[in-house]
């Protein structure tokens, strides 16, 4: 979809109109600069890879492009933990400060943000969106990192946030030299789980640089070069040859660009979904799904416009799907006529379900699949009239699948790189748009996390996405429900 047809796709008009109603609320958030001005979500992309694999996997395959980072690397995550991630994050951290004493300029400036650590950390941080910084002298003992000795060629800060009782800072991204961004599902852990991950370039990448400026930063941001560091970008780095790679275990990656052919996916449509946290979880235990209003965000308004608009299909993969508003929205969307995909997890945190929602992924799927049994029900009772029986669609196709491992799952340390849960968030409608990031389809997700998403007005690429999900799933998904070929 090129970029001047946007305002043409049937899901933006009433999106902005959602966020324009309730800018009164939005004036509150933090980060609210959109309050005023939905429009300023939307930019354009030029997408450069996308794979999928596990967190892991996906982090060794950035390595050559984290590495290339010549001035400034910014890493937002929520969970920190000791793994085999970070170890590869620490590799480049080490080659890029040796990069910066041999080139004898000014320090490479890089800045690590994330907001789970550990349960003690949880109850006793800060409680302020100010957050807290970590001093050299806990780098490797709390935290994992290199010896700061061995990172003198970094001006290196870490800051954390957290505000109880539920708000975790979710959004996973990194944005090098300011001119590309990396955009995983997966957190720097030891979780070995099926992620997704896409790189892109162009006006975009203002829009995480804003985000995290108002946010992590809360300063002016210092200029990209400094005094010593010279005034020319470098090209960015680009991968030695166009196409897709099997590397096994899911892991699949495609780079659309490489040194010789510049990206054909470009200048694509992409709208900036941000979704403040809140600490008010608005439980109500006994209102009916369609009665709990989740907070009208960025991310939420959109997601729930594409159900709503969506004219062929929705196709979703999230880790856990328990947030009331998506199951009301997707069951009016079968309703319709509209073929609804689902691949979610079984058994994937279930305490945390418990606790920030009140239920489970495996309940919901249960009750989702009774209510589109309900709906077969009412279209085939025998109708008054001839007019009433044409009016009734026909319910939409319901299929449901969980994502199990190839020869069954594994303890932690002998998963031997295969994926044990799904953790990508990816939503496709009409096969026309595209949304990545880092929002699940639960309640945490959608009423007290800070998340982060993206919207890609693409075909081409929601065919190249699919293409990669869909061969990473062979043998790695149980249907639970079918409603049918021929619906």
């Amino acid at each position: 979809m090129p970029a001047k047809t946007l305002q043409q796709s049937p899901f933006i008009t009433p999106f902005h109109t959602t966020l324009r109603a309730a800018s009164y609320l939005s004036a509150q958030d933090d980060p609210n600069y959109y309050s005023g001005n939905s429009h300023s979500l939307a930019s354009t992309s030029t997408v450069h890879s996308f794979m999928n694999g596990s967190g892991s996997a996906i982090y060794r395959s950035l390595a050559p492009l984290l590495e290339s980072t010549n001035h400034e690397l910014i890493l937002v995550t929520c969970f920190w933990a000791r793994s085999d991630t970070l170890e590869t994050l620490n590799d480049v951290l080490r080659k890029l400060s040796d990069k910066a004493i041999r080139r004898g300029t000014d320090k490479i400036r890089v800045r690590l943000c994330f907001s789970s650590l550990s349960l003690f950390q949880k109850l006793f941080h800060k409680q302020s969106v100010t957050g807290q910084m970590y001093p050299p002298s806990v780098w490797t003992k709390k935290l994992g990192l290199p010896d700061p000795s061995e990172l003198g060629g970094l001006d290196l800060e870490i800051k954390s946030i957290f505000i109880l009782p539920f708000s975790v800072m979710h959004p996973k991204f990194m944005i090098i030299d300011r001119q590309t961004v990396i955009l995983p599902s997966c957190n720097i852990s030891w979780e070995e789980w099926f992620e997704g991950c896409i790189t892109f370039s162009g006006p975009a990448v203002e829009q995480f640089t804003k985000f995290y400026n108002l946010f992590w930063d809360r300063t002016s941001m210092l200029p990209l070069y400094g005094p010593n560091g010279g005034d020319e970008r470098s090209d960015p780095w680009q991968a030695e040859s166009v196409g897709t790679s099997d590397l096994g275990h899911g892991h699949i990656v495609t780079h659309f660009s490489d040194m010789k052919n510049p990206s054909h996916i470009t200048d694509i449509p992409t709208v900036f979904l941000p979704s403040p946290h809140r600490r008010n979880p608005a439980f109500r235990p006994f209102a009916a799904a369609d009665k709990i209003i989740a907070p009208p965000t960025p991310l939420n308004a959109f997601v729930l416009t594409l159900f709503a608009k969506a004219e062929k299909s929705i196709r979703i993969q999230t880790p856990n799907i328990t947030a009331p508003p998506v199951l009301s929205s997707l069951l009016k969307a079968l309703e319709r006529g509209i073929n609804v995909t689902i691949l979610t997890s079984e058994r994937l945190m279930i305490l945390e379900q418990l606790v920030t929602a009140g239920t489970t992924t495996s309940r919901c799927v249960k009750k989702l699949i009774a209510r589109h049994k309900k709906l077969f029900l009412h279209t085939h009772r025998p109708a008054t009239d001839e007019e009433a029986a044409i009016s009734a669609p026909r319910p939409g196709r319901l299929r449901i699948s969980y994502f199990e491992p190839v020869d069954g799952a594994k303890s932690r340390g002998i998963e031997g790189g295969e994926p044990q849960q799904s953790h990508l968030k990816l939503t496709v409608v009409d096969g026309e748009v595209l949304v990545l990031g880092s929002g699940n389809l639960d309640r945490a997700s959608w009423f007290t996390s800070q998340e982060l998403g993206v919207a890609f007005f693409d075909t081409e690429l929601v065919k190249n996405v699919e293409r990669m999900v869909n061969e990473a799933m062979k043998g790695r998904e149980r249907v639970v429900y079918d409603s049918g070929r021929g619906v």
